[in-house]
């Protein structure tokens, strides 16, 4: 009786440290790069911070979900993904200038991008239909800790140390994603888990094509328009979020010091509200969680286009500060909401594909978002940008409220029918 609270505490635990360990390496990279390519650079250089990164994620996170699904080895692909990603780190340390930095930050990027969609279907999977949305809350509360910190650490780091340092400190922080993955186990794994190298790539093949005749599950409750809508919205943060240290310094003209206090405002708001909105998913559905969501990240890029607007230092940071505890609250409503909806639609032999496809239309988002704003940034203003990206985000809202249908048994409106999407 004793040993299975005590499994589950070590779970829960190494769940925890995993996620804020890996949200938070990829945070403080992705900070400190933007900021020392800022010094040499144009917001378009900048931006491509986040586009490396996110295509990245964009082009192996379903594969590497559709291989642990497929091989029901969930477990290797977690710990063998961590361990490449922290040897990728490593050569930043003797890299200097734009592109070289950008090279690795997107080899980094590859072999990240098979933690999330494993992660998330064990933790989906240990919640269970009915306490997922908690699971998911508990799961996205940790990894705003990990965003926190790094942000915070970000800023004073930044001050303090040489970039050879800095990267040395990523790379720690990465490591502590591989130890704690060792001990992650599978709650559900797939019972055929026999397959051959060309099995396996035929399977990766057809799931990230599918046949006309094998989309049934890309159908149900909505899930296309929700995969559309989290690309339009990702363009929109993710694009303003890839020019914001650079924004808050040249523009707000906060310290680097206080610019980490400012970034850390949304994560730290984010342990609460992942919690909360956790249990609003299991309460109300899903459906409400996600079209709120997409309208706050709208929101937030309107004030954040408003810091500027006061005439003293203190205001501006105050109105950014404001901006930040927006999208705190948009994020959080929505990723709890989206991964719960997707967890309950999903065929449990396709939960990590269709988690995967997700970060797909996510890294797309990132990829297409950051450019396109940091081109709109370099040829007009800063502010101009973040005012035309709300516009994204206004319009994925609508595309949610249309066309998504509510997954949450609870909710008392769940229904398994394809609408034409």
């Amino acid at each position: 009786m004793t040993d299975e609270p005590r499994t589950e505490r070590l779970q829960r635990l190494a769940i925890g440290v995993a996620a804020a360990a890996n949200k938070g390496r990829a945070v403080l990279m992705g900070t400190a790069m933007a900021v020392y390519i800022g010094r040499v650079g144009t917001p378009f250089e900048v931006s491509l911070v986040f586009t490396v990164y996110w295509f990245g994620l964009m082009a192996f996170s379903p594969v590497a979900g559709a291989v642990a699904d497929v091989t029901g080895r969930r477990r290797a692909v977690l710990v063998g993904t961590a361990l490449l990603s922290t040897v990728a780190i490593l050569p930043l340390a003797v890299v200097d200038g734009v592109w070289a930095p950008l090279a690795f930050r997107g080899l980094f990027a590859v072999f990240a991008a098979g933690f999330l969609p494993v992660m998330l279907t064990v933790v989906s999977e240990r919640g269970g239909s009915t306490g997922r949305g908690q699971s998911l809350g508990y799961f996205n509360s940790m990894q705003a800790v990990g965003f926190m910190g790094a942000q915070f650490f970000a800023g004073v780091l930044l001050g303090l140390v040489a970039p050879w340092a800095l990267y040395l400190f990523v790379a720690g922080v990465s490591a502590v994603v591989f130890v704690a993955a060792m001990f992650v186990s599978d709650p559900a794994p797939p019972s055929d888990t026999s397959a051959t190298l060309s099995e396996v790539t035929s399977e990766v093949r057809h799931r990230l094509f599918p046949a006309q005749g094998n989309r049934e599950h890309l159908r149900r409750n909505g899930l296309r328009s929700l995969y559309a809508a989290v690309l339009v919205r990702n363009m929109t943060v993710l694009g303003i979020s890839s020019l914001l240290p650079v924004y808050l310094l040249s523009e707000v003209g906060v310290s680097e010091f206080l610019m980490g206090i400012l970034l850390a405002i949304n994560p730290a708001a984010q342990m609460a509200f992942m919690y909360l909105f956790g249990r609003v998913a299991d309460g109300w559905g899903r459906k409400p969680l996600v079209v709120a969501g997409m309208a706050g990240a709208g929101v937030h890029a309107l004030v954040m286009a408003a810091a500027v607007l006061p005439g003293t230092i203190p205001l501006r940071a105050v109105v950014a500060a404001g901006g930040l505890f927006v999208l705190a609250a948009a994020f959080s409503a929505e990723t709890t909401g989206t991964y719960a909806f997707i967890g309950d639609i999903a065929p449990t032999a396709r939960e990590s594909e269709l988690m995967g496809l997700h970060s797909t239309f996510r890294g797309f988002g990132g990829m297409v978002g950051p450019p396109l704003i940091g081109l709109v940034a370099t040829v007009t203003t800063f502010e101009t940008a973040f005012a035309a990206a709300s516009l994204l985000a206004f319009g994925g809202t609508a595309l949610v409220a249309w066309r998504l249908v509510e997954s949450y048994e609870g909710a008392g409106t769940r229904t398994t029918a394809a609408p034409e999407d």
